[in-house]
């Protein structure tokens, strides 16, 4: 700590800026006091000089003086518990207080007392047994000094641990490339309802997919770790004929431009994602100006609330002034409490309702797919995906203004994969202003995603323990990392897994503190571990030494499929989008894959997977090798990926390159899923199947 900054270091610590951090390579990373100044500045702080920083940290800590009670308090259930009020009174001074806990079910409870006030002019509050699991409300007032004060606590009471999962395999698929037999061009949720289906069949016990959160369906806007809102979901997978409604209205599926331009979709080898918005919003408005909405439609409003209509309202402002980005919108439209928006829903309350409906039908049509998995015998089902962040100019952010940073971007400092960091251009939740408003958003978050689910993947989980913020017109390696309340975080995800009967399966590839793993352990979320990461220098490790508590796959949807990676079609593709400075280190890179195949046949043969360190015939058996390698793996969950198993060579992302460079997100599947149960490939591929068991 420099003297000269001493009090702008002192309040980044306050709030939670890290002063340094280990990089890959084991050197450390002081933050810069720029980006301190900068991050401060975003969360409401002055600190440009030492005189702001110094009256930022006095409001700051006045501010922790005068609060009774915490705004909320998440704790695991213990046989009694306490709670610590804050009155500033001398100690050893004697506190009347009263409170009344509110359980989530059940009777308020009463109670009151007189405590003895400790250091730091605390007291602290025996409230006899602890509710059960769930969320409870507090009231406190206590009497000092002749004065009353009150105060208000969410009280959140967490398990453990998450629920055991025993050791099965799945399958994990992009569900925008899969192909059905009567899809509109993108995979659909009648086409995941297939495949939930033909997994169980061949004994699996989950399918998991692309995160399904709303984006924007055109031009480069298409990634599904870039939405538009983790709260609601993308319409580009109803599938039309699948939505309930009268014959005369379902007739407009078979008017013969319709049929002509799905027939065009279909056939491409990519998803179009706008001409099939286009063709699927001219359907689905017509099949909701027909629908009969009853009360389960009633229902679902009610139990979605404002967010939903929040939502809808965002989605109609866009289609009015044909801008998706906010910012951009006259300024009374930015408020989503401001009169002129209000005004604009009752107005325009059809094109409101009409995305609200969309919500609920994707919800009816995800939870329809989920029961057919069900029935056919999947034992954990639906394994979703939640992304990191939402894009700056999208709903979540509109709607929540409070929550939000502007000027800062989430993303992650310089390493192996990428030398110059990178910046994601994903605005970060302030931790503060979450806590302040009790969590309530990433209740309502992990709500949205545990929905019909059995299974969810946090993606970089790592951001729940703490985040890469770079300022705006900062380069990555400028960035500093936030302090996250991660057992808070993470005691709140326990208990919605729970609640949903879920396995939760956090994302920690690449560099991770050492703190992290072992929490993850404790409370028995799962890690992940894929087979081309699994190295100890030259060696690939044996599948005995996979960690148990983890999902363990052969590659990733940042990474090339198995053919793709044994043909080096990733380097190649790489090559051509002008990734390499050279094309000697293009050159470089293919004697590099060439060395690790062959380690790879290596420890594949010595685990039994191959009969020898050879070569296979076919991709397939090559695939089923590894696939044989990861079921005889530890692991409780073995993925395995569609690409895989049909065979794919091309990646579905080539992450760092541009969209104009290379079209990420947009391959199909050269089959449909339907072509599964008779494809000889296929089944070479499965291998170990039923013998890990459903």
């Amino acid at each position: 700590m420099t003297e000269r900054r001493r009090a702008l270091h002192r309040l980044a610590e306050h709030v939670g800026i890290l002063p340094e951090y280990l990089d890959l390579t084991g050197v450390v990373r002081r933050a810069p006091d720029e980006t301190r100044i900068a991050i401060l500045g975003a969360m409401g702080f002055p600190a440009s000089t030492e005189a702001e920083a110094r009256a930022s940290l006095a409001a700051l800590r006045a501010t922790d003086r005068e609060r009774v009670l915490e705004p909320v308090r998440v704790r695991t259930r213990a046989a009694a518990f306490g709670v610590r009020a804050r009155v500033n009174r001398p100690v050893g001074e004697a506190v009347r207080w009263r409170a009344k806990l509110s359980p989530e079910e059940g009777e308020p409870r009463l109670l009151d007392g007189v405590a003895e006030v400790g250091r730091g002019g605390v007291v602290r509050l025996d409230l006899g047994k602890a509710p059960p699991p769930g969320y409870h409300s507090l009231r406190v007032a206590v009497t000092a000094g002749g004065q009353e004060r009150e105060a208000r606590q969410s009280l959140i009471v967490v398990p453990r641990t998450c629920r055991r999962v025993p050791r099965v395999f799945g399958v994990v698929a992009n569900l925008y490339a899969a192909r059905g037999a009567g899809d509109w061009g993108i995979g659909d949720l009648s086409t995941l309802a297939t495949l939930l289906e033909w997994t169980a069949s061949v004994g699996g016990a989950f399918v998991g997919v692309n995160p399904l959160h709303a984006i924007r369906n055109r031009g480069w806007e298409v990634s599904p770790y870039s939405p538009v809102s983790r709260l609601f979901r993308n319409p580009i997978y109803i599938d039309p004929a699948a939505v309930p409604a009268s014959d005369e209205v379902r007739a407009i599926l078979d008017a013969p431009d319709v049929a002509d331009e799905r027939e065009s979709l279909r056939g491409s080898a990519r998803v179009e994602y706008e001409r099939v918005m286009a063709l699927k919003r001219r359907v689905l408005e017509a099949l909701h100006a027909g629908a009969e909405t009853g009360a389960a439609y009633r229902r679902f409003l009610d139990a979605e609330g404002e967010p939903l209509r929040r939502f809808a309202t965002f989605e109609a402002l866009t289609d009015h002034f044909g801008q998706g980005d906010w910012r951009a919108w006259p300024a009374p439209y930015r408020d989503p409490r401001s009169p002129e928006v209000a005004a604009f829903r009752d107005e325009h309350a059809r094109l409101v309702d009409f995305h609200q409906w969309l919500q609920f039908e994707l919800d009816r049509q995800l939870g329809s797919a989920a029961e057919r998995g069900r029935r056919a015998g999947l034992s954990v089902g639906l394994y979703q995906d939640l992304a990191i962040g939402t894009s700056a100019t999208g709903a979540d952010i509109w709607a929540n203004p409070h929550l939000f940073l502007e000027g800062i971007g989430i993303g992650a400092p310089p390493d192996d994969y990428a030398a110059g960091g990178q910046n994601w251009g994903l605005p970060p939740i302030d931790p503060h202003a979450l806590r302040e408003d009790g969590y309530r958003f990433w209740i309502e978050l992990l709500r949205a995603s545990f929905a019909h689910a059995g299974a969810l993947r946090i993606d970089h989980v790592l951001g729940l323990f703490r985040q890469f913020w770079i300022p705006e017109g900062a380069s990555a390696a400028e960035g500093a990392y936030i302090r996250f309340p991660a057992d808070d975080l993470l005691g709140i995800l326990l208990l919605e897994a729970r609640r949903h009967h879920a396995v939760v399966v956090g994302e920690d590839l690449g560099t991770v503190p050492p703190e992290v793993r072992p929490a993850l352990r404790r409370r028995r979320i799962l890690a992940s571990r894929v087979f081309y990461f699994e190295r100890d220098g030259d060696r690939f490790r044996p599948a005995a030494e996979y960690e148990p508590l983890s999902l363990a796959t052969a590659d990733t949807h940042d990474l090339p499929p198995v053919a793709g990676y044994w043909a080096g079609r990733d380097i190649e593709l790489r090559r051509e989008a002008g990734d390499f400075p050279s094309d000697e280190a293009a050159e470089w890179e293919r004697q590099r894959r060439e060395v690790t195949r062959r380690l790879m046949l290596e420890r594949l043969a010595a685990d039994g997977a191959l009969p020898s360190p050879e070569q296979p015939a076919s991709t397939a058996e090559l695939v089923g090798a590894m696939h044989a390698f990861l079921c005889a793996s530890p692991a409780a969950m073995v993925g395995f990926n569609l690409d895989d198993l049909v065979g794919e060579t091309d990646p579905v992302n080539l992450p760092g390159v541009t969209p104009d460079r290379y079209p990420s997100w947009t391959r199909r599947l050269a089959r449909p899923v339907e072509s599964l149960s008779v494809d000889p490939s296929v089944q070479t591929a499965l291998r170990c199947g039923r013998r890990r068991g459903g």
